[in-house]
């Protein structure tokens, strides 16, 4: 089964990008941010002329995310993480494909820090933290996936002293992924790949070309899927064509857990 996370900066904008990637590789599971739409303006038509049904919890202009899925339409668990009744931000989305729980992340940026943002950035990610513990003691096989705007480590950056006073380099966004991490979950891409220099996002084409990059994009595994795992990849590829999103898509393979088709 193959389970994918694209941040597409724009799912109408980008959708010849989306649908292209989407026929080369064919994921299982793809689960998109920043789709920046109103519900009413996602594309669930041009996908499910591609084969894929979708979810998805939109917001005009800003954030949103969806999840897709071949030959079937995900069951909707959860939109909005559970602890802020008067978050309005579009960034967490929760379904069950084929036995498994997806959820879709999309972590503020918390730009400029100090200040607001930053401190919404810190109380965001405390409130996945418990949620994903939740998921880990009902022992459901999941994947967190998404744009989780946390560089966990210097060498997941090109230059860690050029953006020394980002947000998503601070000691406490990266404290925040490590104790996410140590509830049990795995990092796919660190597991198969672990003393490599790989990045999800450029800044801009310039910073492709000179791969000056990011590694932002995960998807986390819960400890009975991380044995399946067979590969993990990024397309960087796609950063460099036309048009493209800033990040790139990352995906994995699993051996063991097969998709289910129930139709759209």
């Amino acid at each position: 089964m193959r389970i994918a996370s694209f941040n597409v900066n724009g799912v109408n904008g980008r959708l010849p990008r989306l649908l292209e990637w989407l026929a080369e590789r064919q994921p299982d599971v793809a689960c998109l941010q920043e789709i920046k739409t109103s519900d009413e303006r996602f594309p669930g038509a041009a996908l499910a002329a591609a084969g894929y049904g979708a979810v998805w919890h939109g917001q005009p202009s800003w954030h949103g995310v969806a999840i897709l899925a071949r030959g079937q339409r995900p069951r909707e668990l959860r939109r909005g993480l559970p602890g802020g009744p008067d978050d309005r931000q579009a960034r967490y989305l929760e379904a069950e494909v084929g036995g498994l729980t997806v959820a879709s992340v999309y972590l503020p940026n918390g730009n400029p820090q100090p200040g607001p943002r930053f401190d919404y950035k810190l109380a965001w990610f405390e409130r996945l933290i418990l949620h994903a513990r939740r998921l880990m003691d009902a022992g459901r096989p999941t994947i967190l996936a998404g744009d989780f705007n946390v560089v966990p480590t210097d060498a997941d950056i090109y230059n860690v002293g050029a953006w020394r006073f980002d947000a998503v380099v601070q000691p406490q966004t990266r404290d925040a992924y490590a104790r996410l991490l140590a509830q049990g979950w795995t990092d796919a891409t660190r597991m198969l790949h672990p003393n490599e220099r790989i990045y999800t996002f450029w800044k801009d084409a310039f910073a492709f070309r000179r791969n000056a990059g990011f590694r932002m994009d995960f998807l986390l595994l819960s400890p009975d899927l991380a044995p399946a795992l067979a590969k993990a990849e990024v397309d960087a590829h796609a950063r460099g064509r036309d048009k493209p999103s800033d990040h790139a898509p990352v995906w994995i393979d699993l051996t063991a857990t097969e998709p289910s088709s129930t139709g759209m």
